[in-house]
Order: C-alpha cells, then sequence, then structure tokens
C-alpha cells in the first residue's frame, strides 16, 4: 500500500522565520530600551547632585555636607546633642566620594539634602549613600588639590577639573561609553567624564588601560 508522506510547505516554513524573526527582533529591541533607559537613569543622577548643591545654597547659603549649623536651617540632623556630628563649614566636601563613615562630609551631604526636600532617601543610619540604576554607590567629594585627603587627591581629582568629584560605581563599560556619548566628548579618557577600574570601597582610583563592555567600572565627573 503506497503511504502518502506529509511535511511543512516551503510557505509555511517561510511563515515561521518570518515569525521568530519579529520575535528576535522584538526581543532585542526590548533590550536596547532597557539599556538606554538605564543610561538615562544614570545620567540623571550626575545631572541632579548639582542641581541639590545649588538648591540647598540657595535656600541656606551654606554648602550641603559642609554646612557648619545645619540644625539652623532643618531638623533631625546629626550636628545636635553632647554626640552632635557637624561640618567643618570651610568651604569644602571632606572625605571621599564613597565614604563609609558617618561623620564624613560626603555621607553628611546626602542627610542635608534630604532633610531640605531637595532629595528622597534615608537621612538616619550608618550609611546614606544611595545606589545607582546598576546598584553601585553614588557619592559626590570635593575636586580639585583643595582635597585634604591624600588618598583621594591623588585619583580622580587630579584628573577630572571642576569645583567637585561625583562618582557612580558598579557601571558596566558598554554603559560608561554610552553615558559619556551623552553628556560628555565621547572618550573616557578624556573630558570631565572618565572612567575608573572599581575596587574595595574607600580605596584609590586608577584609570583603566581600555574600557570592557562588560566590566565594572567607577565613573567621576567634575562639576
Amino acid at each position: 500500500m503506497k503511504r502518502n508522506q506529509s511535511g511543512f510547505t516551503l510557505i509555511e516554513i517561510a511563515i515561521v522565520l518570518v515569525i521568530i524573526g519579529l520575535l528576535l527582533g522584538g526581543v532585542l529591541k526590548g533590550q536596547e530600551l532597557i539599556n538606554s533607559a538605564k543610561v538615562k537613569n544614570l545620567a540623571t543622577d550626575f545631572r541632579n547632585i548639582p542641581v541639590f548643591i545649588y538648591g540647598y545654597q540657595d535656600k541656606f547659603r551654606s554648602l550641603p555636607g559642609d554646612d557648619a549649623s545645619p540644625d539652623t536651617h532643618v531638623s533631625g540632623t546629626k550636628c545636635t546633642g553632647a554626640a552632635a556630628v557637624c561640618s567643618m563649614g570651610n568651604g569644602i566636601i571632606n572625605g571621599k566620594w564613597d565614604s563609609a563613615t558617618v561623620a564624613d562630609e560626603t555621607q553628611l551631604f546626602w542627610e542635608h539634602i534630604r532633610l531640605a526636600g531637595l532629595a528622597t532617601g534615608p537621612t538616619t543610619g550608618t550609611d546614606l549613600l544611595p545606589t545607582n540604576a546598576g546598584g553601585g554607590l553614588i557619592g559626590i567629594t570635593n575636586g580639585g588639590t583643595d582635597n585634604p585627603d591624600p588618598a583621594y587627591a591623588l585619583t580622580p581629582a587630579t584628573a577630572l577639573h571642576g569645583t567637585y568629584v561625583i562618582c557612580s560605581g558598579g557601571i558596566l563599560g558598554k554603559f560608561a561609553k554610552q553615558l559619556d556619548i551623552q553628556m560628555d566628548d565621547g572618550s573616557l579618557t578624556g573630558g570631565s567624564m572618565r572612567a575608573f577600574k572599581q575596587g574595595a570601597r574607600g580605596t584609590a582610583l586608577t584609570a583603566p588601560g581600555t574600557i570592557d563592555d562588560a566590566t565594572p567600572y567607577v565613573v567621576c565627573m567634575g562639576v
């Protein structure tokens, strides 16, 4: 007896391939949108910090983090009571950008702007530094040669020009490149935005030779 063998026609195979192509295109486009949104969030972090500084200065005529009398401007600061933790008031944001010491002005910066209603986040605890879209720390410190911290004075402050240095950690190389294109000159080894090797918290940063897309970096910008 003769048997009829059935199979896919060329038209059916073509339809399946088209569907697969559309699905892959949708997945890739979706991933591209997610990546773009992440870079946009990272850029917003860098843009917001100068706004916080100028907003606080406009309100209180003091530098957040370095405000020697924050308790006269906002309530709930650590600069009260017998164990008061107060700033120096010398016009400099002292400390490493990623300091874990609550008494450092780089930590008090976040307390001051949050209590002033300029930013959201915790105002109590042992660590007030926020995190970015990639889970890395965000911080600010003084720029130039004015920074009294010798461990930091030999790192981004010497490579970046500006009154302050803003840093954001744990940023993959591919996002760091997009971030620099969006905010600076497209080169992470020049301009006002640079990439540094991701190291242990509080350690000095060193510039990488090349930027690897899958490697996390600390991206810093002078403002």
